[in-house]
């Protein structure tokens, strides 16, 4: 508060005095002029004099309202005001204008200059005709667009229209104020690139400021703020606004600034502005922008004005002359005359530089100064004044155009994202760029190497590759880095996208990719005991079963329907007895036929049939390239494990609920799923964005982790070329699944112009040809992988084969051998029980006869066994040839029968126990007989 006291004590000087006559002050403030009613209120204090006081008189009311400012000016003229300061718009300035010519009031207004010639309005504004056609020429424009607000009115516009038809320029001349505030921003960016479209890169904004801040953010966002672009801000205030968004752009600004800060002046005032009380004074906590410093201005001059006239003992009482500025006709005030002359009159030095007037109120002898934005901010490169024109004390006609790289450092911004840019193991031990390693560090050097520059790497501040803030427009992260001019080059994985290119450009793609998804990896599933039915799928094995058994069948019936299969089975004398018909393909035969030669074991019996034969051959050829089939992926199923992943693409990730996806926030991947319209990418954002919790992350490192804490449970969704580095990483429990959802590129940027742009893009195409990007990424993903062999692809190893993979076949060969096992005790049992029946014994007695003979039965001269079952017995006997048997003595039909006789006597004797002898003397007589 060190200098409110300056502020106060003129005023406690005055009062103090008492007695000193009051000089009624109007004042018309439009909503939301805070400072300038700061400033109002600062300038009543700091100019109050013994003489007299300042009074004000304030209304707060909406400018563009006739019908307001009609009524608070009648209630100001009413209360008996000598003056009214306030502000106007196109709207309202003729209804002001006419009441103070019919009234006889002065009006002190800081608003821009009004069109014609009114006695009684006072303009504390110059105006900027002269400057501007200046600065144009002086730049030498001969074709621009010049965008105008027809609220501040026309005359500026019909100036430049004028010197235009002169001088042969071409302007494109276009109204920005009717524009409405819903659609404002589009609009903004549909005039700029109709501008673009048109090559117009030269553009003079004559707005007021908040007009010109919202038309430099839609500039930004649209990227039209780089070198190539130059912009003329047509107004008195161009440190008022925010240039740091601009600033590092590129792009070329000029403009006009009435308020010289490094005036003396003006220093002292901006000391104690900076020390008032925002509370109290409010906007005290900016520095005071050129409206409401032509607002201090105006009560000065006001209060010269009535020094004047108080020490010309001039009296400008209204006793009696309030007056009603409604009355029919209206009755002037006799002494605004009087008033009207001593304004005019007034001289001083103010905020804005000298302060003079003409016969009709307007500015006269002032001096404006001619800014430029640089790299380092506003620069003053001259002035403007009425008499010496435009002065140019900076002749650097194109501040923003890129330096050469000779004797120059490139900055080159980057971002720790492994394998890209690494921090060494030991990097304390080094400095600048050898403290850092990895794809993108020898990118850049070999960069470095074929153009030619010495190169700084600087991690990005915020860690982000650069997206656009929805709200303030501002670019972060290394986009942002480009953008604002705090680097030249980026070396980085920066996607290549539309809204980043409209604002910075990018070389030759150096390494091609997509969107890519990573989950955690599953447990490898080993072979089951029945895995060798795995390399025929469950219908195939059904099949098989089913054509088995049919062809089973059907050699059964072709075999039964055919003549040749059926054979004529007689004694071994076939003069005598009967003889019978036989098939060999019953149904068990069939069946088992079947079975052997689809288990390629062959059969002791074969079709003779055509039919059969051509049934027997089809099967042989189905069997042959089952077997075949079969036998080629048995190794696979058997050696190979393998993992069975709960998603295999971005179709199963959508329609399922279980297994959470997400992307970098912030990033290419996102903007991606926001911006398409394809009707699954639109599915996955609209879960993605809705998704609690949230499933976007805020690096690569954190989804990572999130992948593989999360038990399954989520999905990564980024790059395929990081998907790949990291599924080579330990512990190498991460994998990509399915294809690529897209096709980009990772280029090299640089701000818009760069003279870099170039060298950039043919040094990226040379190291492709050579083959050197390959040579990097082979260097970075594979040969320091981790987790084996790469290629990007995980591949799965066969091994040996253990016990737990061939358990099923042995499962199958104990169960068969069992299951022989049962099916011979079950006919040992049933055979027992009938030769228990027809012997009249006990089941018991026959099952221990059974058993007594399977142990310890003897066997004959072949070696085989023989039974008490007669016809068993007589097969049993070797076969001998009829002629053998006919030698010798004759035989008669009458021996044959007494033989048969003694025969069925001896099978009953074996029958009852006298199985060795009887057998013996049996086989005798039946070659004696026979």
């Amino acid at each position: 508060m060190m200098n409110l006291s300056g502020f106060l004590l003129p005023a406690l000087w005055g009062l103090a005095l008492g007695g000193s006559p009051s000089v009624q002050i109007g004042g018309l403030f439009p909503r939301g002029a805070d400072q300038e009613y700061s400033a109002f209120r600062v300038g009543m204090v700091q100019f109050g004099t013994a003489e007299f006081r300042l009074t004000p008189h304030i209304d707060n009311l909406e400018v563009a309202n006739s019908f307001a400012i009609t009524n608070c000016f009648c209630s100001q003229f009413s209360r008996g005001v000598y003056a009214i300061f306030g502000f106007y718009d196109k709207k309202s300035v003729n209804t002001i204008t006419s009441f103070c010519e019919t009234l006889h009031v002065s009006f002190i207004t800081p608003s821009f200059p009004a069109d014609g010639l009114n006695q009684f309005v006072l303009q504390m504004r110059p105006d900027i005709k002269g400057p501007l056609i200046s600065l144009v020429e002086y730049y030498k424009w001969e074709k621009f667009a010049y965008l105008y607000d027809s609220d501040r009115g026309l005359s500026t516009l019909q100036a430049v229209l004028d010197t235009a038809a002169e001088r042969k320029w071409q302007v494109t001349a276009i109204n920005v104020g009717n524009l409405k505030d819903e659609r404002k921003d589009e609009a903004y960016r549909s005039l700029f690139q109709d501008l673009e479209n048109k090559k117009e890169r030269r553009v003079i904004l004559d707005c007021e400021q908040d007009k010109v801040k919202d038309i430099m953010e839609q500039v930004i966002t649209i990227g039209r703020h780089v070198k190539g672009y130059h912009y003329i801000i047509a107004n008195f205030g161009f440190l008022d606004g925010d240039l740091s968004k601009i600033q590092y752009g590129g792009a070329n600004v000029s403009g006009f600034q009435i308020v010289d800060f490094d005036d003396p002046l003006v220093s002292k005032f901006d000391q104690r502005w900076e020390a008032l009380e925002e509370k109290e004074y409010p906007g005290a906590d900016s520095k005071i922008r050129y409206t409401s410093a032509l607002t201090y201005d105006a009560v000065q001059v006001m209060t010269e004005a009535f020094r004047f006239l108080h020490k010309q003992r001039i009296d400008i009482s209204r006793r009696g002359n309030n007056g009603d500025c409604l009355a029919n006709p209206a009755v002037p005030w006799a002494q605004g005359v009087e008033i009207e002359r001593a304004l005019k009159q007034v001289r001083v030095d103010g905020l804005t530089g000298n302060i003079q007037f003409d016969q009709y109120g307007k500015r006269l002898n002032y001096s404006v100064n001619i800014m430029e934005l640089k790299n380092s901010g506003p620069v003053k490169i001259g002035y403007w004044n009425e008499v010496d024109k435009m002065v140019v004390t900076k002749s650097d006609l194109f501040p923003n155009d890129t330096m050469g790289m000779e004797n120059k450092t490139v900055i080159v911004t980057t971002i720790l994202e492994a394998p890209y840019v690494m921090l060494k193991k030991n990097s304390e031990l080094f400095t600048d760029n050898d403290r850092y390693e990895g794809y993108c560090v020898d990118l850049a050097a070999e960069i470095a190497k074929h153009c030619g520059f010495k190169y700084q790497l600087k991690i990005v501040g915020d860690g982000k590759y650069g997206a656009r803030d929805a709200e303030t427009k501002i670019w972060n992260g290394m986009v942002g880095e480009l953008v604002y001019g705090k680097a030249d080059i980026a070396v980085a994985p920066l996607t290549i996208t539309l809204v980043r290119e409209e604002v910075i450009d990018f070389s030759k793609p150096f390494m091609s990719l997509g969107i890519s998804i990573m989950i955690k990896k599953p447990q490898k599933s080993k072979p089951g005991v029945f895995s060798f039915l795995d390399p025929l799928a469950y219908e195939i094995w059904m099949c098989i079963v089913f054509a088995y058994i049919g062809v089973s069948v059907v050699l059964f019936l072709v075999s039964r329907f055919s003549p040749y299969e059926w054979h004529t089975e007689e004694f071994e004398d076939g003069q005598l007895g009967a003889s019978e018909s036989t098939n060999e393909f019953g149904i068990f035969n069939s069946l088992w036929f079947s079975l052997g030669a689809f288990m390629q074991q062959g059969c002791d019996i074969s079709p003779r049939s055509l039919s059969g034969r051509i049934v027997g051959g089809v099967w042989w050829f189905f069997t042959l390239i089952i077997i075949s089939s079969y036998t080629a992926n048995l190794a696979a199923f058997l050696t190979v494990e393998r993992m069975v992943s709960p998603i295999e693409s971005a179709e199963d990730l959508a329609k399922q609920t279980e297994i959470a996806y997400g992307t970098l926030d912030a990033g290419s991947t996102k903007e991606f799923f926001r911006r398409s319209k394809i009707a699954l990418f639109d599915k996955m954002w609209q879960y993605m964005k809705s998704a609690e919790p949230s499933v976007f992350v805020k690096s690569t490192v954190e989804g990572v982790l999130r992948v593989r804490k999360s038990k399954g449970k989520y999905a990564y969704l980024l790059e395929s070329t990081m998907n790949e580095y990291i599924e080579q990483r330990k512990p190498c429990d991460t994998m990509k699944v399915g294809g690529n959802l897209d096709s980009k590129g990772y280029g090299i940027a640089t701000p818009k112009g760069s003279a870099l742009r170039n060298a950039v893009n043919l040094a990226v195409l040379k190291l492709n040809e050579q083959g050197l990007l390959d040579k990097l990424k082979n260097k970075w993903w594979y040969d320091k992988g981790e987790c084996g062999s790469g290629g990007g692809e995980s591949k799965e190893k066969t091994s040996a084969l253990s016990l737990s993979n061939v358990a099923g076949v042995f499962y199958i060969l104990v169960g068969g051998l069992g299951l022989a096992m049962l099916v011979a005790l079950v006919e040992f049992c049933y055979k027992s029980r009938a030769e228990a029946k027809r012997m009249k014994m006990t089941f018991t007695d026959a099952m221990r006869s059974k058993a007594r003979l399977s142990i310890t039965g003897s066997t004959g001269e072949n070696g085989r066994v023989l039974t008490p079952d007669f016809s068993k017995a007589v097969h049993a006997v070797p076969y001998m040839r009829p002629e053998t048997r006919m030698e010798g003595i004759g035989r008669s039909r009458e021996q044959l029968v007494v033989g048969r006789c003694l025969m069925q006597y001896l099978q009953n004797c074996i029958l009852k126990g006298q199985s060795t002898l009887t057998g013996h003397l049996q086989y005798a007589i039946w070659q004696n007989v026979t």
